[in-house]
Order: structure tokens, then sequence, then C-alpha cells
């Protein structure tokens, strides 16, 4: 898995075969990827649960302390969606591929539509979607749709950016921890203006 996710984020999906991820992890047998996870989007779609799953583990408690809220901030409302990657990708450590292999995932056409539906259907997001500062009721659904969109791709690349920029030296690894909080900073920053603007919501 650490090998393909390795391969995806570096080299893109469509330039990375199954027959080149079970030589890179040094397996033998050219079939270990079906042997294991049935079929390539089988592989990719364990690796993006893994990396989910990772991410749940923080946001769910981060969740769960806004319940009984009178009102949720957009501060603490973005806090929630992003605070959970920053930690994710600061346990990851240099060099990673986690960011850069989501990000690639994203844009492909044959998995986004499971990528959106598998990352925004836990438990924590569908609280944060019910208790957050985002309400749907009074928000018309294309405006919401291209809000939603906007959210996503800034900080999906965003962080991906970062993780390229690690890896490759152009911020030093050394300083990574505080690489990633600040950016996390910088989009809770950045979305709430985005929200304000384009929703109205303060």
């Amino acid at each position: 898995m650490r090998t393909a996710e390795r391969l995806y984020a570096e080299r893109g999906f469509a330039n990375v075969s199954v027959r080149q991820i079970s030589e890179a992890a040094g397996q033998r047998n050219n079939s270990a990827v079906q042997y294991h996870f049935d079929s390539r989007d089988g592989l990719i779609r364990t690796i993006l649960s893994h990396h989910t799953a990772l991410v749940e583990k923080h946001r769910i408690a981060m969740v769960e302390a806004l319940r009984g809220q009178d009102t949720v901030s957009l501060e603490d409302h973005y806090r929630c969606l992003i605070l959970p990657n920053v930690e994710t990708y600061v346990e990851a450590g240099t060099p990673a591929w986690c960011a850069r292999f989501f990000a690639q995932a994203l844009v492909e056409p044959a998995l986004r539509d499971y990528v959106v539906r598998d990352h925004l259907d836990t438990p924590s997001l569908r609280l944060l979607e019910e208790i957050g500062a985002v309400r749907r009721d009074d928000i018309r659904p294309d405006l919401l749709a291209r809000h939603g969109s906007m959210v996503r791709q800034l900080s999906v690349h965003a962080f991906a950016e970062l993780e390229y920029d690690l890896v490759n030296g152009r911020v030093d690894p050394a300083g990574a921890e505080d690489a990633w909080r600040a950016l996390g900073q910088d989009l809770i920053t950045a979305l709430c203006g985005l929200t304000t603007a384009l929703l109205g919501k303060r």
C-alpha cells in the first residue's frame, strides 16, 4: 500500500501499472495486488479508506466537543475540517505521499465521485454538517455545491503542495511540523473569508 501510494502520488494513476507497484514493493509475484486487493481500484480504495480513518480519529473528537453549543463559529467549523488533516500529515512525517495521493485521486475521472462520497461520508463530517456553521436550509443548492468544491480544492491542493515542497527540499523538513500548522491556520482564515464572501455567513 505504501509503495502504491508513493508511486501514484509521484507519477499519477495513468503512469503506474500494477506490475510496477509489485516490482517496487519487492514482490516477485506480479499478481500480488490482485491477490490482496482484487484489483487496482481495490488497492486505491483501501489506501483512501486508511487515510480517511486516520483523519477521522482526530476529527470525531473535535466535532463531538462542539455538541451542545448554542452557536458554532466559522473558525471552529473550519478548525474541525482542517486541523485533523494537519495532525495526520504531521504524524506521517517526511517523506510522505498521502496528501499528493489524495489530490491525484480527487482529479482522477474514474475515482472522483468515489473520493468525494467516501471522504464526506464519515460520522464526524455528517455531525459537522448538522451542527456546524455552514447551514444548508437557506442556501441555493448550486451555490452550496460550488462552495463545497472550492473548499475541497483549496484545502486538498494546498496540502499536496506543501507535502511536495517538503519532499523536494523547498521547505526545510526540520520545520515540517511548524509548516503544516502554519498552513492549517492560513487555510482556516482563507476558508472563513471564502464562506463569508460567497454565502454571507459571519
